[in-house]
């Protein structure tokens, strides 16, 4: 039985859902962003109250809606890639997602710009910036190297795009070092 969890976005997410389930005694088989994969196959309806209320107070959402759960799956699927594939994408984010979902891309695209009100592709620069930001607060790549880290065709390319998502160059970030939470993006 697949679960399917809103804001699951990070490795300590993982951890604190996982702390969730080992409290309820609930053993899952699998425990992906945005995803828990029990060896159950059904949960009983007071387990699954629990749970459900144990995931909210931790600013979690248990989702029931097959179309919610098809935007937590490309959301987690981008989170992903942007920010913990260390290979360079070797088709373009389209093909990855139709293939990583099953489904045709103009369907997630549609799905996701209805219930995000944003496109995957801005969803996707957005994450790219935010690793950005990431990687220039630790100081240790320079700006190239973080360009060739995050698949960027060049520097200027992804100084614009940060400019454009944040309002300030890269150079400039550096001085104020503001980041965002990744289910805030």
């Amino acid at each position: 039985m697949k679960l399917y969890i809103k804001n699951m976005v990070c490795d300590r997410c993982k951890m604190a859902v996982e702390q969730v389930f080992s409290k309820l005694e609930l053993n899952p088989a699998n425990v992906v962003l945005g995803e828990v994969e029990l060896k159950e196959e059904n949960l009983p309806q007071l387990k699954y109250q629990e749970l459900k209320q144990a995931l909210e107070k931790l600013g979690f959402e248990l989702l029931e809606d097959k179309r919610k759960t098809t935007v937590v799956q490309i959301k987690a699927a981008i989170v992903e890639l942007a920010h913990y594939n260390k290979e360079p994408l070797k088709v373009n984010l389209s093909e990855y997602l139709s293939k990583k979902l099953a489904t045709d891309y103009a369907s997630l695209s549609n799905l996701f710009s209805v219930e995000e009100n944003n496109t995957i592709e801005h969803y996707y620069i957005q994450q790219k910036i935010e690793k950005a930001k990431e990687l220039l607060s630790y100081g240790e790549l320079t700006l190239s190297e973080i360009a060739f880290q995050l698949n960027y065709s060049s520097v200027a390319h992804l100084s614009a795009q940060f400019k454009k998502e944040t309002g300030i160059t890269p150079s400039q970030f550096k001085q104020h070092l503001k980041r965002n939470a990744l289910d805030r993006v």
